[in-house]
């Protein structure tokens, strides 16, 4: 054979290879809440009895925090779970509490560290446990967006307001340049004193970082509209805006957006209504703008675990958010006879969540108890300061 040559080889690629490569589908998988096919088991089972024993022994010491987007391994450790903003002042609330394991998000650890007291230390169980949208701003990219405001003649009427999911850093700027802290429940109450602060018709408002956020709260729930919103893209000159259109908007809306939530298209609302008759869907106000108008139910991550509490027997429910936490609640709700599914086809973890694990939790709490302070999460005292300031503006809103 000659190298002009060449040699068919008899070799078809597997079913799973097409999938993988984008090439077939398959429809009978990934439906529901479950992944397809057989999964090892999450954690060696010696590594559940490590993790009793050293909370065990750190006793008081400790305080465990998880979200609800944490995988079953890890919530079944924690002291109470929540979002992001009730775990932070949960731990604030217990001052005994020497060490906060907060099994979430860097964010999350930052938020808590800023609530809690000096004598209190903060532990990030895997420090490479970020979040995506809170990455989406960063202090310099947000510095150089109030340049280009200042350019335009309107920074002193815009009121900057950014969602609890966004780093220290920019809940500082916040709090350094006269505005509030939101969360997914009280992101309407946010906007209103916003637009309070300044002239009537004149104040603006940079809604930092998720853009889905900051849109369906304008639009669904304090009635603009979608033009009253430009969105400003820090990776463009002058964030891919005019001037004049940023004189003329209302909602200035950074150019960010949750991996998760963002995905839900409303072919997913769509399609769960066409499989499954008399479905309610129910999604997280990060989703896009056209999956909150087409669903039924439109609500913070606590709302919909009270909406699925109050669900009559029976019912049937597609919910757009983390996955962790729709299984939790199918499982948690399937005696009563609640049909729960996630809403998208396509089976969608929060990666970075996920992350925080029941080896690193054992990890942490059995370095605690050995008295080695591990993956502390510290703000500088300046950025605590400004960003303390931003949260308390929005503990003060009614």
């Amino acid at each position: 054979m000659t190298t002009a040559q060449t040699t068919e080889l008899d070799v078809q690629p597997t079913p799973l290879a097409l999938l993988l490569l984008g090439r077939e589908a398959d429809p009978k998988s990934e439906r529901g809440v479950e992944c397809p096919g057989d999964l090892p088991s999450p954690s060696d089972p010696d590594l559940v009895e490590r993790a009793r024993a050293a909370k065990e022994k750190l006793g008081d010491k400790v305080f465990v925090l998880g979200h609800h987007y944490q995988r079953d391994e890890v919530i079944q450790f924690a002291d109470v779970t929540g979002d992001s903003f009730k775990l932070a002042r949960d731990a604030a609330a217990r001052p005994e509490a020497e060490y906060i394991v907060f099994c979430g998000v860097h964010f999350m650890a930052e938020s808590a560290d800023i609530l809690t007291s000096d004598d209190q230390k903060v532990v990030l169980p895997d420090l490479a446990a970020g979040c995506s949208m809170a990455d989406m701003a960063t202090a310099e990219q947000v510095a150089e967006c109030w340049d280009v405001l200042t350019e335009a003649g309107i920074a002193e009427q815009v009121v900057p307001v950014s969602y609890m999911n966004s780093s220290a850093d920019i809940k500082a700027f916040t709090g350094k340049h006269g505005g509030t802290i939101c969360t997914s429940s009280n992101a309407q109450r946010a906007l209103e004193w916003a637009f309070e602060q300044g002239e009537p018709n004149s104040t603006k408002v940079l809604f930092l970082p998720d853009q889905h956020l900051g849109r369906n709260t304008a639009v669904r729930d304090m009635g603009m509209t979608l033009e009253d919103c430009v969105l400003y893209n820090p990776h463009k000159p002058n964030g891919g805006l005019t001037a004049e259109q940023l004189r003329d908007a209302k909602m200035i809306l950074w150019r960010g957006h949750c991996s998760v939530h963002g995905r839900f298209s409303l072919e997913s609302v769509r399609d769960v209504r066409e499989r499954i008759p008399g479905v309610n869907v129910l999604v997280h106000p990060e989703c896009k703008n056209e999956v909150v108008v087409a669903a039924d139910y439109v609500g913070s991550t606590e709302y919909i675990i009270k909406a699925l509490e109050a669900a009559p027997a029976g019912s049937k429910w597609a919910i757009g958010t983390e996955l962790n936490l729709v299984r939790r609640l199918a499982n948690r709700f399937a005696p009563e006879g609640k049909e729960i599914v996630f809403l998208d086809k396509t089976v969608c973890f929060c990666s970075t969540m996920n992350r925080i694990d029941l080896p690193h939790l054992v990890w942490t709490l059995e370095s605690l108890a050995e008295g080695n302070l591990v993956n502390r999460i510290e703000v500088d005292k300046e950025t605590e300061a400004f960003a303390k300031l931003a949260l308390e503006r929005m503990l003060a809103l009614p």
